[in-house]
């Protein structure tokens, strides 16, 4: 089955505030390893949800052991949507930037019960700008 593929080795996790799960993020996949290493080959784009101040308040309780997501990340998690409790879980390395209605026609198609497109779903993706940080 596709998405179970393995190269062999993973990247380490890197977790900036800065980069957070918001709709159309764009992560790295991983095993439940300690260090939180990143798939070497697996990725997703976030669609998420939008929530409520209340949702919100009741993840950083339960799924988020008390950390608090900074205004910034809830106003966005508000009005655009994403996967909050991922944040500082998974290593977030890009953004949808263009085309987040290609994203909501892929999460609409019909699947079968593993979750899997009845029809491939291919994906021309362009690296508009690489970014260097110290």
């Amino acid at each position: 089955m596709l998405g179970n593929g393995d190269v062999g080795y993973t990247i380490p996790a890197e977790f900036r505030p800065d980069l957070f799960h918001q709709k159309g993020a764009l992560a790295a996949a991983r095993d439940n390893n300690p260090e939180k290493a990143s798939s070497g080959c697996q990725f997703y784009i976030v669609e998420g949800k939008k929530y409520t101040d209340e949702e919100l308040d009741n993840l950083e309780q339960t799924r988020l052991g008390g950390r608090k997501i900074p205004a910034a990340h809830r106003e966005i998690y508000k009005t655009a949507g994403g996967t909050p409790w991922l944040d500082q879980n998974y290593t977030v390395f890009g953004q949808v930037i263009k085309g987040l209605g290609v994203l909501d026609k892929i999460a609409a198609v019909k699947t079968d019960p593993n979750d899997r497109p009845l029809k491939d779903v291919k994906m021309n993706i362009r690296l508009v700008h690489r970014f260097l940080f110290f």
